[in-house]
């Protein structure tokens, strides 16, 4: 790479995308630039928000692969007999797996999350079921950033019989050499925003019933983020092992629905572009890939108002430089 190019591109980071962590870029399966910022090292770990949806959809197609899951099309609530649908929200018997991991379901509320009341919530399933429905139309993209995925992690601890952490622990974070090693359950707001803040805490958040949060919550280095990036885009190998179906690689970074109002193509709990697709949480946490130039990117980052955009960043600043 161009050095005096990789500088210029430093200072820009420096100076408009202050919040960054890091950076770790593989190219042709090498890594071919690992930098650090804000005192960061490469051990240092932080709140990635929403590219835990992209962790969620990867650990649902190891699931299917093993056969605790059929297919996608089965109805969410056929993993919760139990739940008793009340009489005006019979909708929610014919939303899918499918539904929830393309952003296509429907929920009871209009425009404002209940946020706090999600936060407070002991039960962050059963509170995410009672919202799922409405007056939507199963089918159309309604982006759901916290209420609705953990659903999906309710799922999976149905399926597996295992927790989320254990099931991704087993299957996709140790064999990547990733560590995730603790539950975290925070006892009030300040917590919560001071795990925002960290650099050195080791991770995922749960709810007090043990539930793992699918739309935020876990902690990840930037090579951590950039390995799962690379494990997509060989297809679900690692190190010679299948660690996930190249059938679901495809299928979860395929346009399943698009988000008009953003002119964003959806997978399943992916960003689909021209180039590739991308895992994009709060801040300008990012796993960026393109599969034309067999390039995998990472960004990690602190979380901030109105983050620089990274994925301008990528093609503006980095890719030019490659």
């Amino acid at each position: 790479m161009d050095q005096i190019k990789m500088e210029e591109l430093e200072q820009k980071i420096n100076s408009q995308y202050g919040n960054t962590t890091g950076i770790v870029i593989i190219k042709n399966g090498i890594v071919s630039y690992e930098k650090y910022f804000k005192g960061c090292t490469a051990d240092s770990r932080v709140h990635v928000y929403s590219v835990t949806k992209s962790v969620i959809s990867i650990l649902f197609g190891i699931a299917l692969d093993k056969g605790y899951i059929r297919n996608m099309e089965e109805k969410v609530l056929d993993y919760f007999p139990e739940y008793k649908v009340k009489r005006k929200g019979k909708k929610i018997q014919n939303i899918t797996l499918k539904d929830l991991l393309t952003m296509t379901a429907p929920y009871k509320y209009r425009f404002f999350a209940p946020y706090i009341k999600y936060f407070t919530s002991s039960d962050r399933v059963k509170f995410s079921l009672d919202l799922l429905g409405g007056h939507g139309k199963i089918g159309t993209f309604r982006y759901a950033p916290l209420i609705g995925p953990d659903i999906l992690s309710g799922i999976l601890m149905r399926a597996t019989g295992q927790s989320v952490l254990d099931f991704a622990s087993e299957n996709l974070f140790e064999p990547l050499g990733i560590k995730v090693e603790n539950n975290l359950l925070f006892e009030s707001k300040e917590e919560q925003m001071a795990f925002n803040k960290s650099t050195d805490i080791s991770g995922w958040a749960i709810d007090p019933m043990g539930t793992h949060a699918a739309g935020w919550g876990l902690t990840l280095t930037p090579m951590d983020l950039a390995k799962i990036g690379q494990l997509y885009l060989n297809g679900g190998m690692w190190e010679g092992k299948q660690i996930i179906s190249s059938k679901w690689v495809e299928e979860s970074t395929t346009e399943h629905s698009r988000w008009k109002k953003e002119n964003l193509s959806y997978g399943y709990l992916w960003r689909v572009n021209e180039d590739g697709y991308a895992a994009m949480g709060d801040g300008g946490n990012i796993i960026y890939v393109n599969t034309k130039k067999k390039l995998v990117i990472s960004i990690a980052a602190l979380f901030v108002p109105r983050a620089g955009d990274r994925t301008e960043l990528i093609k503006r600043y980095i890719e030019p430089v490659l």
